[in-house]
């Protein structure tokens, strides 16, 4: 039997976290925001090409994590295993796309440096809804809220085609997340300590988040959770099944408390 990703460890800023995956030797793996280049500002065509590269390399983590998901843990459920396997699919799909559209823009792997920070913080999990807990429901539904910005941001640029494509992957997000809340849900509610495992994993990230702050690049979306900067997909998250509530906090956590609660107000 091979050794668990979660074996291989790295640290960083004195957080122990996974060792990274194996990537071609094109790319340049950094572990460190400082490491990352600046956030090109506005929709230059280096700005482009970073922005597809950087979410290329974001949707390849999407895929090994639910793929390590469903290696780490033969005896989940089968319907959880097969909603983690039509994530894998749909990850791929994702990559292809966005590799696509990047060498349609005079871009290539490797033309930036990337980081596989979703891959190190969601595998030091020893279950599957604490790994849920942080790829399905914190950094999937944080990629929500972006790609609700980032399509609006491409189209004002000009560029239907990758809006299109944004929104067709903001699809398949609002899935991925809405399959994590529930099985989290059930698992808790078939194993009191699901809850406790849940909680300890989000503090976990939290600890990870906060070291991993201490450098970030002004605007960074590398870890697709920073609220403040890129808003809260309110609609795509009531869609994945967050209720009012968490919504609510997660207004708040966001520095947009004076919208919490105004949802009641809203059209369904």
């Amino acid at each position: 039997m091979s050794e668990p990703a979660s074996a291989r460890r790295k640290i960083v800023h004195g957080m122990s976290l996974c060792a990274d995956p194996a990537r071609e030797q094109c790319f340049t793996i950094v572990q460190t925001g400082e490491e990352m280049v600046d956030f090109h500002e506005g929709m230059s065509d280096v700005a482009r090409r970073e922005r597809l590269h950087r979410h290329m390399n974001n949707e390849m983590g999407s895929l090994e994590n639910a793929a390590q998901a469903l290696a780490d843990f033969p005896d989940a459920p089968w319907d959880l295993r097969m909603q983690l396997a039509r994530q894998c699919s749909d990850e791929s799909r994702h990559v292809e796309a966005l590799y696509r559209r990047l060498q349609s823009l005079g871009g290539f792997k490797g033309e930036f440096p990337i980081s596989n920070f979703e891959w190190a913080v969601a595998n030091t999990q020893d279950s599957i809804a604490a790994r849920l807990a942080i790829e399905n429901r914190t950094f999937e539904a944080g990629q929500m809220d972006l790609l609700a910005e980032l399509r609006k941001l491409w189209r004002v640029g000009g560029d239907e085609e990758t809006a299109q494509m944004l929104e067709a992957i903001l699809a398949d997000e609002v899935n991925h997340v809405r399959f994590g809340n529930r099985w989290i849900k059930r698992l808790a509610r078939e194993d009191g300590r699901v809850v406790l495992k849940v909680a300890m994993a989000m503090r976990f990230l939290a600890a990870a988040l906060a070291a991993d702050s201490r450098d970030p690049k002004p605007g960074r979306e590398a870890d697709g959770v920073q609220h403040a900067a890129i808003g809260v997909n309110v609609e795509d998250r009531r869609l994945a099944e967050f209720t009012d509530e968490e919504i609510d906090e997660i207004l708040r956590q966001s520095g947009m408390g004076s919208l919490a609660g105004m949802r009641s107000a809203e059209p369904a």
